[in-house]
């Protein structure tokens, strides 16, 4: 019995260290939304826009998106099936148009950071509201190179190009950590993106 749990307790320690090494710390999401979202039903279809959004457009070379954007684009659409939406067929139209972007930047600052300011829907605030959102968070200290990731999720009238819902996602990981990785750091902010979908409009919440 004793050699059987020497045995256990390293294995199990192993598993605990992995499980750190791969976390994501904490993220920071906002929402945005009106009432046409508490009207969707299940199965309401959607389309992917195959151009970025925002500053993943800007950080690609070229028209074609990146594989970072599509580690991205999976782990939304995955999120957006688990509320009940479902992809259109490729070449249909659907009543749904999403946006996808990612942004991640390298900040080698010592101690504590200057805040980051969200604007979600643009500096003048969402959906006419007048009112921007600046929301200071510090996303990481020390002398660690660290990396802000940031996901943002826009789903639109596809008939008016109205803005329906969207948010963002942030968070900081060290560069050399395995939660750097597109895939993992792609998964964590979608699902952090869509907790509790649609959110509470205009508040900002960390995210386990």
């Amino acid at each position: 019995m004793m050699r059987h749990l020497s045995v256990a307790l390293p294995f199990a320690a192993a598993l605990a260290l992995g499980g750190c090494a791969t976390a994501v710390p904490p993220v920071e999401v906002t929402r945005f939304h009106n009432n046409a979202v508490a009207g969707w039903t299940p199965g309401t279809r959607y389309t992917v826009d195959s151009e970025p959004l925002g500053d993943a457009a800007a950080m690609a070379d070229t028209a074609t998106p990146s594989l970072e954007w599509d580690s991205y684009r999976r782990a939304v659409e995955r999120q957006l099936q688990l509320q009940g939406l479902a992809p259109a067929p490729e070449g249909a139209r659907a009543p749904l148009k999403v946006r996808i972007g990612f942004d991640r930047a390298i900040d080698e600052s010592v101690g504590k950071r200057a805040p980051v300011s969200v604007g979600v829907g643009g500096s003048t605030g969402s959906y006419g509201s007048g009112v921007g959102l600046g929301v200071g968070i510090n996303l990481g200290g020390g002398s660690r190179r660290m990396v802000d990731l940031q996901l943002s999720v826009r789903i639109d009238d596809a008939a008016t190009g109205q803005a329906l819902w969207e948010g963002r996602a942030l968070t900081a990981v060290p560069v050399k950590a395995p939660a750097n990785q597109p895939s993992l750091a792609a998964a964590k902010l979608a699902e952090a993106l869509f907790k509790d979908f649609p959110g509470e409009s205009g508040r900002t919440i960390s995210v386990p």
